[in-house]
């Protein structure tokens, strides 16, 4: 794919912000992204489409050029909002439409670097007409507290009984060339028949029984994004997983699609985004994430509320949900006090379900600390600042001056989760060689 090339819009890093306090900046992005070239990728709605089914005699004319080892964009360059349009409504990949749903997302991409650090600014357009930031929030109903509102594509949501309330996500997949058919297939690689909201999904039991997915390795309750060659078969079925020490040995080896997500409501409010990996699982890297829950799961009670001291009130209400002068993220140390269940909650009470903190987060999966982001006029725009080598190889794929990487970019919008995002072809960035993006050396 070769992303259009069109002028930057000059929104210079200094009017952004992160949605916390000042957060002191050890990278330097450029002060002015009207000197960065721009390529809009255009991210379209995939469906079903996973790489079991690109495989397939169902994959009409194509699935033969995909065993051969072609490329995606071999047959379909140019074809986003083709395709987009076609799956976004009923069909033999989308069983279950979600009404209203645009086909395709124009995802501005502008990549520069220097001698430490690769800097990506990116700026999308939401189907909402307010910021995406509610994620698994807690409501009291006069007697409990309650996970409140969900996913649209969610059973629940679709009949009425909770509201649609979901996070913005941005994806980006780093691979440096060490995994086979990353750079033709990009995430539909990662894609497959099993995982959730996906066709032929096992139970949570068959899932238990599996020793490197189950009971007896990671704990996982679902299936997510995996390679194929983490899998004993041809197909890449989700159960037929390789031993754990082969898996390590991929791991090693640098076997594996390194994958990181700027999140509106878990990361966006502490300046930061995660770093995780796909290889038998979609994963996160070794340390601490900059979120986990603020719900006591045996108590079914929070576990910090809002400080009223700093902030005004111990919580919101539903009625304030979406409102801009509210706070919508408990961050630790910045707007959190233990939970109080004497503090009078009534009927309608509303606080986050998950627990923010930046000093919290450490190793590798702190890793992109440096992440600003704002919502304004209907458009995302984030600055994401990465170490070209994070010092951890482990978990992390290094970027080095002179080569290109493949990259793939994913959008969630509109509150929603799972397959039901925007995702574009796979592309190639060039950091001091040639790629479908130019990187642009900082001086």
């Amino acid at each position: 794919m070769r992303p259009m090339i069109a002028p930057a819009i000059g929104l210079g890093v200094g009017a952004l912000v992160a949605f916390s306090a000042a957060v002191t900046a050890q990278a330097a992005p450029p002060t002015d992204w009207s000197n960065i070239p721009t390529a809009t990728v255009k991210l379209f709605y995939p469906g079903q489409g996973g790489d079991e089914w690109l495989r397939s005699s169902a994959h009409k004319r194509a699935y033969k050029k995909v065993l051969a080892g072609d490329s995606c964009v071999s047959c379909h360059e140019g074809e986003e909002q083709e395709l987009g349009e076609a799956l976004v409504v009923e069909g033999r990949l989308e069983p279950t439409p979600i009404e209203g749903k645009n086909p395709t997302v124009d995802l501005q991409v502008q990549v520069a670097y220097d001698t430490e650090n690769a800097y990506f600014r990116f700026r999308w357009k939401t189907q909402m007409d307010r910021a995406g930031q509610m994620h698994n929030y807690l409501r009291f109903d006069g007697e409990k507290w309650e996970i409140y509102g969900g996913p649209r594509s969610s059973g629940k949501v679709r009949s009425g009984a909770q509201p649609p309330l979901y996070e913005d996500r941005l994806t980006m997949m780093i691979d440096d060339g060490s995994v086979p058919m990353f750079a033709e297939q990009g995430c539909w690689l990662t894609c497959h028949t099993g995982m959730r909201d996906m066709t032929g999904e096992p139970t949570k039991e068959e899932i238990a029984a599996n020793p490197i997915l189950g009971a007896g390795g990671l704990k996982k309750k679902d299936i997510r994004k995996y390679l194929p060659l983490s899998r004993t078969d041809d197909i890449s079925t989700w159960d037929a997983t390789k031993l754990a020490e082969e898996i390590a040995a991929l791991k090693a080896e640098g076997q594996f699609v390194d994958l990181m997500q700027w999140r509106a409501a878990r990361s966006a409010p502490v300046g930061m985004a995660d770093d995780g990996y796909v290889l038998e699982y979609r994963l996160f890297d070794a340390g601490k994430k900059p979120f986990s829950w603020n719900l006591d799961k045996k108590t079914m009670t929070p576990r910090f509320m809002f400080d009223a001291g700093k902030v005004g009130m111990k919580a919101i209400t539903v009625a304030d949900i979406g409102d801009p002068t509210k706070p919508y993220a408990i961050i630790k140390e910045e707007n959190a006090v233990p939970y109080d269940p004497d503090a009078g909650w009534k009927e309608g009470d509303v606080l986050p379900g998950r627990l923010l903190t930046r000093t919290g987060a450490s190793g590798s999966a702190a890793d992109n600390s440096e992440v600003t982001s704002e919502w304004k006029d209907g458009l995302w725009t984030v600055v994401w600042a990465r170490p070209l080598d994070t010092g951890h190889p482990e978990d992390d794929k290094a970027i080095e001056d002179g080569k290109a990487y493949s990259f793939g970019f994913a959008v969630h919008d509109d509150n929603v989760t799972t397959r039901f995002h925007f995702v574009g072809f796979p592309l190639s960035i060039g950091f001091g060689t040639e790629g479908d993006i130019q990187a642009t050396r900082l001086p």
